[in-house]
């Protein structure tokens, strides 16, 4: 685990000072051990709990986005609101558009557990947000309350063992599955311990309990369902269920909501998208299964990790904004809000995580940030559709950790002279002034920690950034609101090194050299090689697609021809871009219900090969053609 030892605010480290930090270290672990006192509950079981919400964070009061507070993710839904990127077409193929609203329904919020903190403690609920003290105390007279329904023995010095039922209703969830799930890696964290110093400077400490063998049987004593599983696509460990998301014909030509396929035989799958839903769960739940409406394979509840699966892998779900990555890829939403909220739940993490490495496995997909990607990583498929692509999970999503959990940590495999650098800032230490979490563009977003770096046109925080030509056409800069990542980076993306200067290190982007804080002290990068392509000899400038898609020669007689549209970035002679791979030119065509349209539910596929580039904060392809492969070279100092 990273410890938080700097916080890094224009470039400049504010040192802790020791007096403080022991002080906060010491508070730290007391605000668990007096809680428990006080609510009679083992102190290494709230610990626990805690670990799997949180992670102990405070998060500074901000709520996490399925409006969960403080370090025991009390909830208090009407913290957040859904707020959209707006109307897009999720499938992204210009041969048979679907721009789509969500249709009008409430939103469904989750459990108010801050409320019910609040009766049991008499702690004024604004407390319980902000007060990491109180907070704590909430929670534990909550885990206390549920062991005391269900007739448990308790107390601070009672069994640990005891209180797996009290855990598992703490979760929130609705069955029997799930909520066992949850508690089930509560005492896995409690078996295993853990260590870590959290946002606010605190260093907590949970001592392992190796021989832990919780009473499983206090489960029952819940009353939850147990539903059917279903025949899901999901690892055995995982709590899931089979929710389909309906295919059906909705006359005059029109069907939704996804596409039947044939993956991986017909077609190779490339990627995993990360979305969040802008919808509390149980809404999220009810939009899948609405003919008229868009699709995704799979949705994680954020309370306690539970998956259920939509589409299966081998059909195309509509999700991602465009058809050359929709047909090539698994979609998964995990509940949350963008902008409204500021972290997300360790559960949602830890299943994720599972889901992920299970789907990855089965279809071989490398666990890398060219392959395990946001929404906001997935390119516009043509000029006109850049500006409207989707920008979840956004700069909150904790990529580092994430891989953490996925078991492929971001590692350094080069130095300064290799010409490549990750991205790999400490999640806590690092936080850009976003804006526009309220949805009022220049007002500043609550200080937090994030995943994204902010690049600047000079080594200088006080330089403009860059210009995103897709976002801001008119050649104006881009700007710290948290939706516009014209100008930004985020963990484990990998770019070719422009130049060196003092502790800043610059990055080809866009088409241009961008430039982020990277002091070797406390390092915001990792240094890596690899592959870059660079234009061929004689080539001054070469296109970029956002989509790779066959030559015309490649289409059969009654398969329309579909475009290859250049992008509007240019990759001029001179610059270098890191390299995810090379794909074929393919189209999956898939335009009626039936299948009964010419060539329909078959893959085109050319001659034509691309190489997927990290561009900007998105991928995107070259024609193999354009370019050399080549080791990354010494960055220029």
């Amino acid at each position: 685990m990273r410890r938080l030892l700097t916080v890094a605010v224009l470039g400049a480290a504010i040192l802790t000072a020791p007096g403080a930090a022991a002080a906060a270290d010491s508070q730290g672990q007391q605000d668990y051990a007096d809680a428990a006192n006080a609510a009679g509950v083992p102190a290494d079981v709230l610990l626990a709990v805690s670990y799997l919400e949180s992670r102990w964070d405070t998060n500074q009061g901000a709520p996490s986005t399925s409006g969960g507070f403080g370090p025991m993710h009390l909830t208090d839904a009407a913290a957040v609101r859904a707020r959209h990127d707006g109307a897009g077409d999720a499938r992204g193929d210009t041969a048979r558009p679907s721009t789509v609203d969500a249709p009008a329904g409430d939103t469904v919020p989750a459990a108010q557990t801050l409320d019910a903190a609040a009766a049991l403690t008499g702690i004024d609920k604004a407390r319980l947000r902000t007060d990491a003290r109180d907070n704590i105390r909430g929670g534990a007279a909550l885990l206390a309350s549920y062991q005391r329904d269900l007739g448990a023995p308790g107390g601070a010095g009672s069994d640990p063992a005891a209180w797996y039922g009290a855990v598992a209703r703490y979760s929130g969830a609705d069955t029997a599955d799930a909520a066992g799930d949850f508690a089930d890696e509560v005492y896995s964290t409690l078996r295993d311990g853990a260590d870590r110093v959290t946002d606010d400077g605190r260093h907590v400490t949970l001592t392992a309990h190796a021989g832990v063998q919780p009473q499983t049987s206090w489960l029952d004593r819940l009353g939850l369902p147990r539903p059917p599983r279903g025949d899901v696509e999901c690892p055995a460990n995982l709590p899931c269920e089979w929710i389909p998301a309906p295919y059906a014909d909705l006359g005059g030509g029109d069907y939704g909501n996804h596409d039947l396929g044939d993956r991986p035989a017909s077609q190779k799958v490339r990627y995993i998208v990360i979305h969040d839903t802008e919808e509390y769960y149980d809404r999220t739940v009810q939009l899948v299964q609405d003919p008229a409406y868009v699709s995704w394979n799979y949705t994680i509840r954020s309370a306690d990790g539970h998956v259920a699966q939509h589409v299966r892998t081998k059909d195309v779900a509509w999700h991602a904004g465009n058809w050359y990555v929709n047909a090539t890829s698994v979609g998964i939403e995990h509940e949350g809000f963008a902008a409204e909220g500021a972290w997300y739940t360790e559960a949602m993490y830890r299943s994720s995580a599972k889901l992920v490495r299970y789907l990855a496995a089965r279809l071989d997909i490398p666990l890398d940030r060219g392959h395990i990607v946001g929404h906001d990583n997935v390119p516009g498929t043509v000029p006109s559709t850049v500006k409207g692509m989707h920008w979840d999970p956004a700069p909150y999503w904790d990529w580092s950790h994430y891989f953490d959990l996925l078991h492929a940590p971001f590692r350094g495999t080069g130095t300064a002279r290799t010409g490549l650098v990750t991205i790999d800032p400490d999640y806590d230490a690092n936080r850009p002034a976003f804006t526009g979490c309220d949805g009022t563009a220049a007002d500043p977003c609550s200080s937090h920690g994030a995943s994204a770096l902010v690049l600047h046109t000079a080594p200088d925080a006080n330089a403009p950034l860059l210009n995103d030509p897709g976002l801001h056409p008119d050649g104006s800069a881009s700007t710290m609101a948290l939706s516009d990542h014209g100008s930004r980076v985020s963990a484990g993306q990998t770019y070719a090194v422009a130049g060196l200067s003092g502790d800043w290190t610059a990055i080809w982007y866009l088409g241009q050299t961008g430039w982020f804080y990277n002091p070797p002290a406390h390092p915001t990068a990792k240094w890596a090689t690899g592959l870059v392509a660079v234009p061929k000899p004689g080539r001054t400038t070469i296109p970029v697609y956002g989509r790779a898609y066959p030559e015309a020669a490649a289409y059969p007689a009654g398969v329309p021809y579909q475009a290859i549209t250049p992008l509007q970035y240019t990759f001029a002679a001179g610059q270098r871009y890191a390299v995810s791979g090379v794909v074929p030119g393919e189209y999956y065509r898939a335009v009626s219900f039936d299948g009964s349209s010419p060539g329909d539910r078959t893959v085109v596929r050319g001659q034509n090969r691309y190489v997927q580039v990290q561009f900007g904060h998105r991928f995107m392809f070259v024609n193999l053609d354009d370019v050399w492969l080549v080791p990354s070279p010494r960055p220029v100092a």
